[in-house]
């Protein structure tokens, strides 16, 4: 039994598994839902913990709390203007790190040029404009500039070329100025050709490529660059082997793209773009006839001078003689001597029909052109007429006339025409955009400081203009506000008292009212107007719905409560709106209408056939003929 004891005893358990000790039994689990708890409670502590040790390690790791929000504004808004303070700071050290780079960078390439111009022995001046020109794609004053001396030099050879081949123009006095204005001529071209139209930048796939390498590629590839090797190729040297003549300088007349380029850019350029159109319509008109001139010279020429009565006599200044006769004869004026040959016959038939044909085009081009410079005035003309008829077929009072009539005189006078918002729904929302911000900097609009400014371009890109004639209501006292108002010319008066006689204030270009009565609600008078407003001489005001700046609103809300603020305060001031009297009692019901004339007359029948009835003849005699009367009055 000893033994037994033994081997079941504690001690001998202890020093049995003293060495190796046995597995733990699973642990007893009571509440399953307090062990998943517990368990997950150390799942996440473990994460958090080893995120906490990771955002130690690396600064920039992310937080696994939660940002706490910011309790105080002031100190959030100092921290905000701090942090754009730093910003800009950084910005500009930036900027100026850039500019002393490239200046850097251009004081080496000065250097680098000025070295090889001193080694080549080139001139200073030339160089210079060689790196200075570069040609924009927008209206660029000097490259308009100079082809405007293109286009003298083009119609030099168009004019005098031929003037020259004709007549006889050519002798040893004058041939050294010939030859000089000739090489000025060449000289432009070439100009044009090796420093200009090779700087001309260009679209490619919808990118500008300004790259000067490309752009002297892209040159060398056109059709351009063919016609201008064309153009100057110098003929002019087989002179010298066949005798003066500027029959040799024809070539040049094909740089007439150059002219055609000048006069779309001119015109781009300019506010009343007719006047070229108009010069440029003359000036081929004249042309036409210079050329017909020449032509008959020749044929004069050909037949003989003086031979007939037809042809130039040789008398006089033989260009003046010929071209009077071609006024004459294209313009169909008459009076000319009459052909006597075949050929002076064919000759005057073929002149007729070009002069028919060619002028014809030349007016009609001419009334296309003054058509379209008038056509806006022609279409206030209508309108006004329009609007004029209207009045007197309804017998409009001519105080009302005449203040229409006033208006569109000063809208058409002050804007030259009679909606903006026409002209301005054509633009794209950008072009819009920079005109509207133009229109803030230049009228300078008071807005209230705490609104966005970006609210007031928003808020002119949908404005109206109206011009309103001196004392006429902007804005009645207790109306119901719908349109808000910007000044954009002119003055408004806020006036109050008897008769309107008091001025409070005067408002100027730039100032904004009205936008609080927009703002308010109806309840308690608060959507009416608190002041009588009115046009101080000529006003031509900007408006603004109110559905308009609602929309507006929406997308800044901190600009609404100020205003809604500012408002309240000012109708606080000016007290509520004055209660409107209500009918009570039986005058909800309105004045009794009168009783009919023929059921009164009935009434009194009745009375008449009661009272004979029920008293005597003679006693209610008097009574019976007052009925009577009275009856017969109704009738």
């Amino acid at each position: 039994m000893l033994p037994v004891l033994f081997l079941h005893s504690p001690f001998f358990l202890l020093t049995v598994f003293s060495e190796e000790a046995p597995p733990s039994p699973p642990p007893v689990v009571y509440f399953r839902y307090t062990d998943d708890t517990l368990r997950n409670m150390i799942k996440n502590l473990r994460e958090q913990t080893e995120m906490l040790r990771e955002k130690a390690i690396d600064p920039y790791a992310t937080s696994p709390e939660i940002s706490p929000p910011v309790t105080d504004k002031k100190k959030a808004e100092e921290a905000a203007k701090k942090a754009e303070e730093k910003k800009k700071k950084d910005e500009e050290k930036q900027e100026k790190a850039e500019i002393k780079e490239m200046e850097e960078r251009l004081v080496e390439k000065c250097n680098f040029l000025k070295k090889n111009l001193l080694q080549r022995g080139q001139n200073t001046i030339i160089s210079k404009l060689l790196v200075s020109v570069y040609v924009c794609l927008s209206p660029d004053r000097r490259y308009i500039t100079w082809l405007a001396v293109v286009a003298v030099a083009f119609n030099y050879n168009i004019w005098f070329c031929t003037a020259r081949m004709v007549f006889p123009y050519h002798n040893d006095v004058v041939n050294p100025y010939w030859i000089t204005c000739d090489i000025l001529s060449d000289l432009v071209n070439v100009i044009d050709i090796i420093i200009w139209q090779p700087r001309i930048q260009f679209v490619k796939g919808g990118d500008i490529i300004k790259d000067r390498a490309v752009c002297k590629e892209h040159y060398r590839k056109s059709h351009r660059f063919m016609t201008d090797m064309i153009s100057i190729i110098p003929f002019d040297l087989l002179c010298l082997y066949s005798g003066f003549s500027s029959i040799y300088r024809l070539n040049r007349f094909i740089r007439v793209d150059n002219f055609f380029e000048f006069s779309d850019r001119l015109e781009s350029i300019m506010a009343k773009a007719y006047i070229w159109r108009v010069i440029r319509t003359t000036g081929y008109l004249l042309y036409v006839l210079h050329i017909n001139a020449c032509a008959f010279y020749v044929a004069s020429m050909y037949q003989g001078i003086a031979t007939t009565i037809w042809v130039y006599d040789g008398k006089g200044n033989a260009y003046l003689r010929c071209y009077y006769f071609a006024v004459r004869s294209l313009i169909n004026i008459g009076g000319l001597p009459e052909p006597t040959t075949v050929f002076e016959i064919t000759f005057q038939l073929l002149n007729f029909f070009i002069g028919v044909f060619v002028f014809s085009s030349l007016i009609g081009q001419m009334r296309d052109v003054i058509g379209a410079a008038t056509a806006g005035e022609t279409y206030f003309r209508a309108s006004m007429d329009g609007c004029v008829d209207y009045m007197n077929t309804y017998s409009i009072p001519r105080e009302v006339q005449n203040r229409i009539r006033t208006w569109f005189n000063y809208t058409w006078a002050a804007q030259g025409m009679l909606d903006e918002s026409e002209l301005l729904d054509k633009l794209p929302l950008v072009m819009r955009t920079a005109i509207a911000w133009e229109f803030s900097t230049v009228i300078h609009i008071h807005l209230d400081p705490g609104c966005d400014q970006q609210m007031l371009v928003d808020m002119l890109l949908r404005l109206k203009s109206i011009v309103y004639l001196p004392g006429d209501f902007v804005v009645k006292k207790w109306d119901i506000g719908k349109e808000m108002y910007i000044i954009k010319s002119g003055a408004v008066q806020v006036v109050g008292g008897p008769d309107n006689s008091i001025v409070f204030v005067t408002l100027k270009a730039g100032s904004v009212f009205g936008e609080i009565s927009l703002l308010q609600s109806a309840k308690d008078g608060g959507n009416r107007r608190t002041a009588n407003v009115k046009a101080h001489g000529f006003a031509n005001l900007f408006v603004l719905e109110k559905k308009d700046l609602f929309d507006i609103l929406i997308h800044y809300p901190e600009s609404q409560k100020v205003l809604a603020r500012k408002g309240k305060k000012l109708t606080k001031a000016k007290g509520p709106a004055p209660a409107e009297e209500r009918p009570k009692g039986l005058t909800l019901f309105g004045k009794k209408p009168p009783t009919p004339k023929l059921l009164r007359l009935i009434q009194n029948m009745k009375v008449v056939f009661t009272v004979m009835q029920h008293s005597s003849y003679n006693d209610n005699w008097d009574f019976l003929i007052s009925l009577l009367t009275n009856s017969l009055a109704l009738l």
